[in-house]
């Protein structure tokens, strides 16, 4: 089995990633992943990795550390997205990602990590579950906006 190598993102991932997140999703968000990629090189304390295995991305995880938003230190970390290909999910692509992820947040100081994750995402829950990722104290909360 090839070996999965975790490296910082760079703008020439950005086909991959969008063909990845097409594969998950059923359709694209090109504008999106360009727009994530255009806040990425402009914030500070970004962390962000792909996966490589026989040379080619096979998953990606963008991170960051809090600056104090909604009265979250910035001790304070954020999985703001993890995507596999399917094809090579339940290889231990994205543990590596997580792994590398809180290695490199655990060198500046990050002594907690937050992510946010539908209720319905079953295999999302169940792998940040194995991750040892725990029920948070903070609530989600929401707003509908009825149309008038």
């Amino acid at each position: 089995m090839a070996e999965i190598i975790v490296r910082p993102i760079r703008y020439s991932d950005l086909e991959r990633i969008v063909e990845i997140d097409r594969k998950i999703l059923g359709r694209s968000r090109r504008s999106y992943w360009e727009r994530k990629f255009e806040e990425m090189g402009e914030k500070e304390g970004n962390f962000s990795f792909v996966a490589e295995k026989d040379g080619k991305v096979v998953g990606f995880i963008f991170g960051g550390i809090s600056g104090w938003e909604f009265g979250v230190p910035n001790t304070t970390g954020w999985v703001d997205t993890i995507g596999v290909d399917p094809d090579y999910q339940k290889q231990g692509v994205g543990r590596r990602l997580f792994e590398e992820l809180v290695k490199r947040m655990k060198e500046v100081g990050v002594k907690k990590i937050f992510t946010l994750v539908n209720w319905e995402d079953w295999d999302l829950l169940k792998f940040f579950k194995s991750m040892n990722f725990k029920r948070g104290e903070m609530i989600n909360l929401s707003y509908e906006i009825e149309d008038c």
